[in-house]
């Protein structure tokens, strides 16, 4: 039986590699898929050597502590792959850990399908060389980076369907936007990591009480079950609803704003067009080598980079505080001119998060099928 190795080591990744899994088996029913995923993928059928909660981590500091299982786990996945003669690997983001990967995968004769590419253009543009030389194919999908890849030698890129758009577009078809309801549905969307959720929603909550003095508020969230429940308790009395992960598109089709985290999800409530405020905060050390390390200097949510303008506010450290979320609220609350120039604006999001219309699953299962006969795939 051919093996094809899949490695989604994040929540986010899941969800991109969920876009084409399902389809994949079917065109590829002899091939039996294995690596690092989360429940969903298990579900479908993945048989799991690693589950994505035990790869979670965040900045610099998180990887650091967490290196040495790193190592161990890649040691592990690659003898795997040489006991079951695997000649495929689709990895999927997750860049440190998928680039190296990548590079050992390589030296065995494994071709890589590299699914959403890695923000070279933010930072660490030497990756590109690593793709050219390790990567089958590239897949990208934010509008620019197929040219901006292809221009600095990464010859097979594939700009394809954001995996929000193939995942949320039979809920988008003929959607409709809806003017501000009375009271206010606020959804809080705090994240998928725990840190997240921790240094998140102390502000949130603190902005809630300053906006529930002058403004009806109806309050809702998304609880992410990779989060210990725990670390809600104090906040529960705030919430008219909560909502499980998969309850997400149902959160959003009643929600006027949202205050997220910045990360796939933002991109989300774009594609719904709920107004959003954009909230960062990580470690000091991680906020160190961002000024210290890194040159880039541009959007940090996935809405406004797609999107290449400010669609959203960005609050990021220090600058994620109830004052603040509240003054970006009002902005739209009171500017009702504002608010509809904004969802005019989201409207065009699943425009601009289009690919080349490409049946994904099958280009991949040409590439399973053919890696064991060797046919050559690069005409």
């Amino acid at each position: 039986m051919n093996s094809c190795l899949i490695i989604a080591g994040e929540k986010s990744g899941e969800e991109h590699a969920l876009s084409f899994f399902s389809d994949l088996k079917k065109k590829s029913p002899e091939t039996h898929f294995y690596g690092v995923g989360g429940d969903e993928l298990q579900r479908e059928g993945l048989e799991l050597l690693y589950h994505l909660k035990d790869f979670s981590s965040w900045g610099y500091s998180g990887v650091i502590t967490k290196i040495p299982f790193y190592l161990k786990a890649m040691d592990h996945i690659l003898a795997e792959v040489d006991r079951r003669g695997t000649r495929t690997a689709i990895l999927v983001d997750y860049q440190s850990f998928n680039l190296k990967l990548a590079g050992k995968l390589k030296e065995r004769g494994v071709e890589v399908l590299y699914y959403v590419a890695p923000q070279a253009w933010a930072w660490k543009e030497y990756r590109v060389k690593k793709l050219s030389k390790f990567v089958h194919t590239l897949f990208t999908i934010i509008p620019f980076e197929k040219k901006w890849f292809f221009d600095r030698g990464v010859k097979r890129v594939v700009g394809i369907d954001h995996p929000l758009w193939t995942t949320y577009q039979k809920e988008l078809t003929g959607f409709k936007s809806r003017d501000l309801s009375t009271p206010v549905h606020l959804l809080l969307l705090p994240g998928s990591r725990q840190f997240e959720v921790e240094s998140l929603m102390p502000a949130f909550i603190e902005s809630i009480k300053m906006l529930q003095k002058e403004i009806p508020l109806e309050i809702s969230i998304v609880k992410s079950s990779s989060v210990r429940e725990e670390l809600f308790e104090p906040y529960n009395k705030y919430f008219h609803k909560i909502y499980a992960n998969e309850e997400l598109v149902k959160a959003l089709k009643e929600a006027d704003f949202a205050f997220a985290a910045s990360g796939t999800v933002t991109l989300t409530c774009a594609l719904f067009e709920v107004p959003t405020i954009v909230c960062y905060k990580t470690s000091l050390l991680n906020q160190f080598i961002y000024e210290n390390l890194v040159s880039y200097r541009w959007f940090i949510s996935l809405a406004n980079i797609v999107q290449n303008r400010s669609v959203f506010p960005e609050l990021l450290q220090d600058q994620v505080n109830g004052y603040n979320i509240v003054s970006q609220f009002k902005n739209w609350y009171y500017n009702k001119e504002k608010y509809l120039e904004t969802k005019k604006r989201l409207s065009e999001t699943k425009q601009l998060v289009r690919g080349e219309g490409m049946d994904i699953p099958a280009y991949m299962a040409d590439v399973i099928n053919n890696s064991y006969g060797k046919k050559d795939l690069t005409s």
